[in-house]
């Protein structure tokens, strides 16, 4: 039974995919997919408005609430332009994706109280760590 409602309450990590692409071939269309499919809510934030099947992909920077995860899929360069809105999400965790380490983001994350972990979200999800 207490593995059960384990189980359901790691169904509700809200999830911000940030560098979502429509390319079934990318890692961020794998992850969004595969966090959806286990569960989580997700919100794919991209370049450009697409789809990832019937996860919408959006360029907007919404104001969310009780945002679990921070999951990036974009290089350093790229993410400075993203690091208040990150920031002000007040995620629970970022993981920094294979590619996407950023030791100034992390260190502005841990600041506030931010965790981070620089580690892949597939394999996360896969051997039950996510």
């Amino acid at each position: 039974m207490e593995k059960m409602s384990q189980t359901s309450n790691e169904q509700k990590k809200l999830t911000v995919v940030l560098g979502a692409s429509p390319n079934p071939e990318r890692y961020s269309y794998l992850a969004a997919t595969r966090l959806k499919a286990h569960g989580h809510p997700v919100v794919a934030i991209g370049k450009r408005e697409a789809q990832i099947m019937d996860i919408p992909v959006i360029k907007e920077h919404p104001a969310l609430e009780n945002v679990d995860t921070v999951t990036l899929y974009m290089n350093p360069v790229l993410q400075r332009e993203y690091y208040d809105y990150i920031l002000q999400l007040h995620p629970r965790r970022i993981i920094f994706n294979p590619g996407t380490e950023n030791e100034e983001l992390a260190q502005m994350a841990k600041a506030k109280g931010i965790q981070t972990q620089e580690a892949c979200t597939l394999v996360l999800l896969s051997t039950g760590q996510y």
